[in-house]
């Protein structure tokens, strides 16, 4: 079998998704601006968010933008979970939610 020489990084995102990506990079941004070693990632999910702005049907991603909204996202879903399995019951409910927001759009765009 043959291994893909060009892979496709254009997304087609709903209105939900394409605000919850949104506001996922607005957070890491604040948390990243103070240090100067994420500047890579910084210029990226800045990027990310020029892009969802942009009023097209489809996004286009560069592989370093996909690559780090990827792992970000799965580090994000990784600590959700930890969090999940410590919490009460009230807290559980309202993580749960952003729980599977998270994993159904690893899930459904970003599956490798």
């Amino acid at each position: 079998m043959a291994k893909q020489l060009f892979k496709n990084y254009t997304f087609k995102f709903d209105k939900n998704e394409k605000k919850l990506i949104e506001t996922f990079c607005k957070t890491l941004l604040k948390q990243m601006t103070t240090d100067e070693k994420f500047y890579g990632d910084i210029r990226a999910f800045n990027s990310i968010i020029d892009k969802l702005n942009e009023s097209t049907d489809e996004v286009k991603f560069t592989k370093e933008e996909k690559t780090k909204l990827v792992f970000r996202l799965k580090e994000n879903v990784e600590h959700l979970e930890k969090r999940i399995k410590k919490s009460g019951f009230f807290k559980r409910w309202l993580l749960k939610s952003v729980y599977t927001q998270y994993k159904n759009l690893l899930s459904n765009h970003f599956n490798d």
